[in-house]
């Protein structure tokens, strides 16, 4: 077993499940162990923790619990609001409408649709990853069915006006999923204050367990089934419950949702504080929108250096990050996210995702800095090309 890394900066990728979270899973896969569907004790103890865990996910979206369909995370809950709308709606019209900086599992299911016929309409960003509501507004058309535009970005770390393309989709009549993957448990994300019809998230960015997640689904909303089975979870995620996950799921939100005011405060100045000393690097540059962005995302690109180059070296030194989604990692190519902001050489390769939690602190943060500039000069100092043609 390989030793835990001493400086943990990828968050974004997966969170530490909470002891409290644990603890309260832990019945679940030991004496209360029956499957929910049944009648006897064991099912209707289980039955219950999973219409409490429910209620608690409901209480922190502000929603109504029967608006709640569990799954087994973000990637399910992205397929099923995506193919379950277009689906359910077919009839209406086959367009879909989505951004060039979503996660795979909304463009990769967009372009599935694309090859049964939908048209799909991938909006651009500009240079911060922001969605231009104008546009967005032009691109939708009579026949269209869906809006999907995520929260804040996992990559750069960028926020959308999400409440503001909400309003357009509902003025228009159309449909608007957000994944929220990114952002739930993290930033605020009431569902009537972002006018949203969809939600993802998953359990494990917020410190819950991995394997499980939700789908919000705003009451009226149809969706047609992408799994046939049972009738668990509306029929809409036939299979068994996954309990012990979804007690997990709803106690790390909780937790969280009451956590969040301070620890966006503090998240914030530790981001802001490696984000500037990252900066006073030479030729560094910051990925995503300056100030709309989650609390804990820092992404930056160096001149000179390759990515996974850089990557691999913070690792040496025992401080975990990434190079962008933890879903790409090891793809050779360049971040889709960057290039659709416009990021360009020598910009595009070098870049480096510092993803802050919890557990991280001001000494982890300047450790963090100290080790970036030392890399980055060792990598320029062997690079063939860097500094030719600069001035001395």
């Amino acid at each position: 077993m390989a030793p835990p890394t001493p400086i943990y900066l990828d968050h974004a990728a997966t969170t530490p499940v909470r002891p409290e979270v644990v603890e309260a899973m832990l019945p679940y896969f030991g004496e209360l162990y029956g499957n929910p569907s049944c009648t006897y004790g064991l099912g209707e103890a289980s039955r219950d923790a999973l219409e409490a865990s429910r209620r608690t996910l409901a209480e922190v979206l502000g929603c109504r619990p029967r608006e709640i369909v569990f799954t087994s995370g973000g990637t399910e809950s992205d397929n099923l609001a995506l193919l379950g709308t277009c689906r359910a709606l077919a009839a209406q019209g086959r367009h879909l409408v989505t951004s060039g900086i979503e996660h795979h599992a909304v463009l990769h299911t967009a372009k599935a649709l694309s090859e049964d016929g939908w048209r799909v309409t991938v909006l651009p960003v500009d240079a911060d990853g922001r969605v231009d509501v104008g546009r967005l507004d032009e691109a939708i058309r009579p026949e269209t069915v869906l809006v999907s535009v995520m929260h804040g970005n996992n990559e750069v770390g960028t926020v959308q006006p999400i409440a503001e393309i909400g309003a357009i989709c509902r003025s228009r009549g159309v449909r608007f999923h957000t994944d929220a993957v990114q952002t739930f448990a993290h930033l605020p994300t009431d569902v009537d204050a972002m006018n949203v019809d969809l939600l993802s998230l998953s359990a494990h960015k917020f410190h819950g367990p991995k394997g499980v997640g939700a789908l919000y689904i705003r009451k009226g909303v149809r969706l047609a089934p992408i799994q046939h089975g049972g009738k668990q979870e509306r029929s809409l995620r036939p299979s068994t419950e996954n309990v012990a996950g979804i007690v997990g799921l709803a106690a790390a939100a909780r937790l969280c949702a009451d956590e969040m005011e301070s620890e966006v405060k503090r998240l914030s100045v530790l981001r802001d504080r490696l984000t500037a000393r990252l900066l006073a690097v030479p030729d560094v540059r910051l990925n995503g929108h300056p100030t709309e962005r989650l609390p804990g995302n820092v992404n930056v690109s160096a001149a000179g250096v390759e990515g996974e180059a850089l990557n691999l070296r913070m690792g040496l030194k025992g401080i975990g990050t990434s190079t962008g989604s933890a879903c790409t990692t090891g793809s050779p190519a360049p971040s889709h996210v960057l290039m659709a902001m416009g990021v360009e050489e020598p910009w595009l390769s070098g870049n480096l995702r510092m993803s802050l939690g919890r557990g991280t602190t001001e000494a982890h943060v300047d450790a963090c800095a100290k080790a970036y500039a030392e890399i980055v000069t060792e990598l320029r100092a062997a690079s063939p090309t860097y500094g030719k043609g600069r001035r001395k």
